[in-house]
């Protein structure tokens, strides 16, 4: 028997708290230190170097896009059809190829070297759902997923500082600082993946609450998606509006700052944790509630309230009423409240109100890669199009469209769910199928 699978047996036996906290922890650990590798290089700002008309940076932004929109296309087959034993393996495979690509980032000329960004993008879009993998399906899993997606606020704000303290302390250039932080956060990585393979497989009251958590084919797939279709659209709306927004404020935050007039390099952690700790607080009460349709219902209207704090705070700063860090705040706070119920709990909550046995992966990378191909077009009609505009003036146009179409399109999907719900109720063949499928 293997070391690990010994240490797994004997972890096993833990108290149920101390294997989540211990899930928890070294999942956010693991995708932190992944972020390393992927989001460093947006602490430059390349300044001055333009190719075809087109900032070299926004080049290398769009170059990365690229690479992790196609891997979410690919992760739809992938992640959904993956086995358990064979994640960690897959993770610290494709983050050596994406810290292999920093390094030829780093040696190879601009733009010649723009390439690599695309290379390096690839294989980090399918670290989430492996990640998430260790989590879902479990009754403490709105806990451990919402310390998870925390990585996705705090980490960018963590490895931009590190990244700007790092050349401005060390002398050391933009193209060379996204190697040096891949280089930083290696040894982390391997101990949080090392933790992470020791988590047990979901318990029989595990199962009992969110249903068993299995491998889905495509006519599975597609089945899924023919049932919820009217939901799953509006879902992929609002959550495109999240993606292009928030991916361009943790792309291109040094700039919007700069256009506030703030160029403190200590600001990104700092506001970045405030949200973090919200948001953290807000998805661990989720797992007070038992009953899955109520829990999905609040998710909504979660979502619902990010979209009109984003609205009300971008008003009030319009009108000289809230100072440029308070809207950042503010804005970025319901970002995140709609943004990250999509990746960790939204569609784990659905699985379980409708009794569906398949995983989570699949309707998160379903999600993604629609998102992120309307934000890599987004990032190209704005630069071909209105490349005069600041990004400053882009993020707040654009976080008021998230706010009044994402909330209208959050409370068409509550109505949707719920009159969906109450027509299972009523037609006990439905239910039966749904409890079968899969």
């Amino acid at each position: 028997m293997k070391l690990t699978d010994q240490l797994r047996i004997k972890v096993a036996k833990w108290p149920y708290v101390l294997l989540s906290l211990m899930a928890a922890v070294s999942s956010f650990g693991a995708y932190t230190s992944m972020y390393a590798f992927r989001k460093a290089f947006s602490a430059g700002t390349f300044t001055g170097q333009q190719y075809f008309h087109v900032d070299y940076k926004v080049w290398l932004v769009i170059a990365q896009i690229i690479g992790y929109t196609l891997s979410k296309f690919y992760g739809i087959k992938f992640i959904s059809e993956l086995k358990p034993g064979q994640r960690a393996k897959y993770i610290l495979l494709l983050v050596g190829i994406a810290w292999l690509a920093l390094l030829f980032f780093a040696i190879v000329p601009a733009p010649y070297n723009i390439i690599f960004l695309f290379i390096n993008g690839f294989p980090l879009g399918l670290i989430w759902g492996l990640v998430f993998g260790y989590l879902e399906g479990r009754k403490s899993t709105e806990f451990m997923a919402a310390v998870l997606s925390i990585s996705l606020i705090f980490a960018s704000g963590f490895v931009k500082t590190i990244a700007r303290m790092t050349m401005g302390s060390f002398h050391v250039s933009e193209y060379n600082m996204p190697f040096l932080m891949g280089a930083l956060f290696i040894i982390p990585l391997l101990l949080f993946v090392f933790l992470l393979e020791l988590m047990p497989p979901p318990t029989a009251e595990d199962i009992r609450l969110r249903t068993k958590r299995l491998p889905m084919n495509a006519a599975e797939r597609k089945s899924f998606l023919r049932r919820f279709l009217p939901g799953i659209i509006l879902t992929l709306i609002i959550y495109v509006l999240l993606t292009i927004m928030r991916d361009v404020r943790d792309s291109f935050e040094v700039e919007i700052w700069a256009s506030l007039g703030v160029k403190d390099n200590t600001i990104y952690a700092k506001i970045d944790s405030i949200i973090s700790v919200a948001v953290l607080v807000a998805m661990s009460l989720l797992i007070l509630v038992k009953r899955n349709l109520k829990a999905f219902s609040i998710i909504h209207i979660m979502i619902i309230f990010g979209c009109v704090l984003i609205g009300a705070a971008t008003g009030f700063f319009a009108l000289g009423l809230i100072s440029p860090m308070v809207w950042m705040t503010l804005a970025g706070l319901g970002l995140y409240l709609g943004y990250v119920p999509y990746n960790a709990v939204f569609f784990e909550r659905l699985l379980a109100s409708f009794h569906y046995k398949g995983n989570v992966g699949f309707l998160i990378y379903v999600a993604d890669s629609i998102g992120y191909l309307g934000s890599v077009s987004v990032l190209l009609v704005k630069e071909l199009g209105q490349p005069g505009i600041s990004w400053g003036t882009f993020f707040k146009n654009g976080v008021l469209t998230v706010a009044v179409i994402g909330g209208i399109c959050a409370t068409l999907s509550l109505l949707y769910f719920l009159s969906s719900a109450r027509k299972q109720v009523k037609d006990p063949a439905e239910q039966q199928l749904n409890i079968s499928t899969a």
